[in-house]
C-alpha cells in the first residue's frame, strides 16, 4: 500500500482519535487510553520509557519512587528492555510493581538474535520483573537488511519469540527499530506482529515538496512515518510511538506540547516517554491528560520546518545510538 503524506496526514488526527476513546477508562480516571492495535488491550496513550532517560535515577529510592508516581498518576504501559543497564530497568521495574501488577502493561525487549541466547536474555527478564508472563515481548532494535535475515533465520529470535508466545511466557510479540524504516516495513510485511515500536517526531520526517510528493535527494532516508507506519495501520498492529524528542534534540525548536502532540496525533497508540526528573513525568502526564489532536495543516508546518532542520542528522545520530 502507497499513501501520499496528504493522504496520510488527512486521516492521522482522526485516526489517532478514533485510535483511543479520549474519555478516560472507567478503572483508570486520571488519563485517556487507547485500544493496542489487534491486541484488544487498553492502555495509557502516554507510557513510561526504561531506557537512558530512567537509568538517570541514580538512586534506587527514586528510580522506584519514579516507577509509583507513574503508576498513581495513571500510566499504565512500563516499556523496559533486557540490555537496558544490564537488566537494570527491569529489576527496578519488578521492585516497583510488586504487590501492583495488576493493570499495567509489562513489556519488555530481547537484543540477542540467536534462539539460544534469545531464551536466556528472556529467563533473565523474567527473573528481573518477577513475573512469569510478559504482556508485550519486542524483538529490540532492529537494524538494516543483514540484521533481519539473522532474526528470520530459522532457529532464530523470530522463531523463539514465536514460541514463547505459544508457551505463554509473552502475551503479544512485537519489533521495535529507530534508525531503519525501510527494513522495519519490510519486517512488518512479511510477519504478523501483534506491535511495532518506531521513532515517530515532528523532526525525522521525509522531506516532502509542495504537492504532498517526496522531494528528490537520494541522500535523504525515508522517515517511519511515511514508510513502516503505513504498513502496520494496515495490519491492525498496535503501534508504539518513541523518539518524541529526538533524545532532546528538538526540545527548544518546539514546545514539548506540539513534541508530544504531534507524535499523539499519529495513529498510535501511546507515546513511549522517558522521564528522568520527577517534575517531567508530572508535565508530561498534564500534557497527556488534556491532549487533542493537532490539525494535520499544524502536522505540516511543524513536521516540514523541523525536518528541513534537522533530519539528516538525526538519521545520522539515531543510526548508532543505542539506547541502553
Amino acid at each position: 500500500m502507497s499513501i501520499s503524506r496528504r493522504e496520510f496526514l488527512g486521516t492521522a488526527a482522526v485516526a489517532g482519535l478514533a485510535a483511543g476513546t479520549l474519555a478516560a477508562d472507567s478503572g483508570n480516571p486520571t488519563l485517556p487510553t487507547r485500544v493496542l492495535g489487534k491486541t484488544g488491550q487498553r492502555v495509557s496513550i502516554l507510557a513510561f520509557g526504561g531506557g537512558s532517560r530512567y537509568l538517570a535515577y541514580k538512586e534506587e529510592d527514586q528510580a522506584l519512587a519514579a516507577i509509583n508516581r507513574a503508576l498513581d498518576l495513571g500510566i499504565t504501559y512500563l516499556d523496559s528492555a533486557d540490555d537496558y543497564g544490564g537488566h537494570l530497568s527491569e529489576q527496578r521495574i519488578g521492585r516497583a510493581i510488586k504487590g501492583r501488577r495488576n493493570g499495567i502493561f509489562l513489556v519488555s525487549k530481547v537484543t540477542p538474535r540467536s534462539g539460544d541466547e534469545a531464551q536466556r536474555a528472556m529467563e533473565r527478564s523474567l527473573k528481573a520483573l518477577d513475573v512469569d508472563r510478559l504482556d508485550l515481548l519486542h524483538i529490540h532494535q532492529l537494524a538494516g537488511d543483514d540484521d533481519l535475515a539473522q532474526v528470520e533465520a530459522k532457529g532464530n529470535v523470530l522463531d523463539q519469540l514465536l514460541k514463547f508466545r505459544d508457551q505463554k511466557m509473552t502475551r503479544f510479540i512485537g519489533i521495535t527499530s529507530h534508525a531503519n524504516p525501510a527494513t522495519l516495513k519490510t519486517a512488518l510485511e512479511r510477519h504478523d506482529f501483534d506491535c511495532t515500536q518506531m521513532a515517530l517526531n515532528a523532526g525525522q520526517v521525509a522531506m516532502m515538496d509542495g504537492t504532498g510528493g517526496m522531494v528528490p535527494n537520494k541522500a535523504m532516508k525515508l522517515s517511519f512515518e511515511t514508510t513502516a507506519l503505513p504498513v502496520a495501520v494496515r495490519k491492525k498492529m498496535g503501534v508504539l510511538g518513541m523518539k518524541v524528542f529526538a533524545q532532546e534534540a528538538l526540545v527548544g525548536q518546539a514546545t514539548p506540547r506540539e513534541l508530544l502532540y504531534y507524535t499523539l496525533s499519529l495513529p498510535v497508540a501511546a507515546a513511549v516517554v522517558g522521564m528522568p526528573k520527577l517534575e517531567l513525568l508530572e508535565e508530561n502526564v498534564r500534557l497527556a491528560r488534556a491532549f487533542q489532536p493537532l490539525p494535520a495543516s499544524e502536522m505540516r508546518e511543524l513536521s516540514g520546518r523541523l525536518s528541513a532542520r534537522n533530519k539528516l542528522a538525526l538519521d545520522r545520530f539515531f543510526q548508532h545510538h543505542v539506547d541502553a
